[in-house]
């Protein structure tokens, strides 16, 4: 018997089909066109995938852009928020900064002093060969003793500054000895920090000969000098007349002289200066234009999101297709909620009574001019009404993006489940058409395969059939 060889092909997935030579049949295209029938649902499903995803992607951006605007709106809710100043001085020695707490005004004072840390030098001294004991007094009667670990002055220098006088020291050359030729050194003490409580006295001995008044003081023997005496900042109000009331300070700043305010001094002047704190127009009407664009930033972005578009084609067939927030009620209730903070009567009075305008279209502006004069005519109600608009909108911005329970944070995570289903189920479409693909390739290669040998048969038999008759004489 002869055979007749059946001619195959080799898929992508490696598999062996037959390529109908024998039938007749593109078995590959009818294999390919059955898996694409039945790949319909795996196809929904992928669609649904890229659905959910070009949403979810909106929804994180939009989560983000509330979260930011819950974090300014909440700054701003805070109390006092809205009462920022400007500071000015008649005098650059002068400077002042203020905190929410400050008030609108003006006052002159006179600097009587500026702080001063104490700085003593001693009077020469030569390294020793016994190991000295010295006893540093502050200006409160404290007593530290200090005690060298030998007799130079190096190893003095260091024990002062590693004790807890709270004073420095440092050995300056001073010279050599007449008599001796040894090397002299003065010891340079400076307190540690400003003002009369940096005061200091250093003595030659022990504490307990200091109290019993047998150490001498070291800073007042011939040779030592005062450099700087401790001194605190002073500054006299209203000086001149029977109100006349002086402040100090331990340093050169003053952080009570004024409510809110801190005032730094550089020099002492006998000129008053005058010190200005005024509301600073500027940077409220700019935080109040920052908020309002921040609101109409994510309205608008949530309503380009949300329209319907409409295109022709080239047959001139007009589609439309909507934004991935089209129809949908969560964002849009948030929408509505969110101008509303800000478009509806705050305080008891209309926002745009002080210059936040809603237009036609829904956008939100803010007219700074109108905002700057209702700060002038009544600076505590346009406050008020700023501060009750941002505690709104930060509460509506809170409850979309919440880290725990925002509404847009729940709906992400929801997504995000959803689309992890989703592809599960698509991994196990490809999976099952896979193999549905396999038997389809087996059974066709199965019927090519039986073709091939009946026509091989019947190929024999027409051989046969022809000498049988031959033979027979018929």
């Amino acid at each position: 018997m002869t055979t007749t060889n059946v001619t195959t092909s080799t898929n992508t997935a490696g598999a062996s089909v037959l390529s109908g030579l024998v039938s007749g049949l593109n078995t590959s295209a009818l294999v390919a066109a059955q898996i694409a029938a039945e790949s319909a649902p795996k196809d929904a499903l992928q669609q649904q995938v890229a659905t959910d995803t070009t949403l979810r992607t909106a929804l994180q951006s939009l989560n983000a852009g509330y979260a930011n605007l819950a974090t300014l709106a909440t700054a701003d809710a805070a109390s006092n928020a809205w009462n920022v100043f400007t500071t000015a001085s008649s005098d650059p020695s002068v400077s002042a900064t203020t905190t929410t707490n400050a008030s609108a005004g003006t006052v002159s004072f006179s600097v009587d002093s500026v702080a001063a840390a104490q700085v003593d030098v001693t009077a020469p001294m030569s390294d020793s060969s016994t190991v000295p004991v010295f006893t540093i007094v502050g200006s409160t009667g404290t007593q530290v003793q200090v005690q060298p670990a030998s007799g130079s002055v190096a190893d003095i220098a260091t024990a002062i500054n590693q004790s807890s006088a709270g004073v420095s020291a440092i050995a300056v050359a001073s010279g050599t000895d007449a008599t001796t030729g040894a090397a002299l050194y003065r010891l340079q003490l400076t307190s540690s920090h400003t003002g009369a409580s940096g005061a200091f006295g250093f003595y030659g001995g022990s504490p307990s000969s200091v109290t019993a008044g047998t150490a001498p003081n070291l800073l007042t023997q011939p040779g030592a000098a005062t450099i700087q005496t401790a001194s605190d900042a002073a500054v006299t109000l209203w000086a001149g007349t029977s109100a006349a009331q002086t402040v100090s300070s331990t340093s050169n700043t003053f952080a009570d002289l004024l409510p809110g305010v801190t005032v730094t001094v550089s020099k002492a002047s006998a000129t008053p200066v005058t010190l200005t704190i005024a509301q600073d127009n500027a940077t409220i009407t700019n935080a109040a234009a920052t908020l309002v664009s921040s609101v109409n930033s994510l309205l608008q972005s949530i309503a380009s999101s949300s329209a319907v578009t409409s295109s022709t084609d080239a047959s001139g067939n007009v589609t439309t297709s909507g934004g991935p927030f089209t129809g949908d009620s969560l964002i849009r209730n948030a929408s509505y909620a969110l101008f509303n903070t800000i478009a509806q009567p705050a305080s008891g009075a209309s926002p745009a009574s002080i210059g936040i305008i809603t237009h036609q279209d829904g956008s939100i502006t803010l007219d700074a001019t109108k905002f700057q004069a209702a700060l002038a005519a009544d600076p505590s109600g346009t406050h008020a009404m700023m501060q009750s608009i941002s505690t709104a909108v930060a509460a509506q911005a809170t409850a979309q993006s919440d880290p725990v329970v925002g509404a847009l944070t729940s709906r992400v995570s929801s997504l995000a489940s959803d689309i992890g289903g989703l592809n599960s189920q698509v991994s196990a479409w490809t999976v099952e058409l896979a193999s549905r693909q396999a038997t389809l390739e087996s059974t066709f290669a199965a019927m090519e395969s039986q073709l091939s040998a009946l026509k091989t048969q019947s190929t024999w038999l027409s051989q046969q059939f022809p000498t049988t008759i031959s033979s027979t004489g018929h």
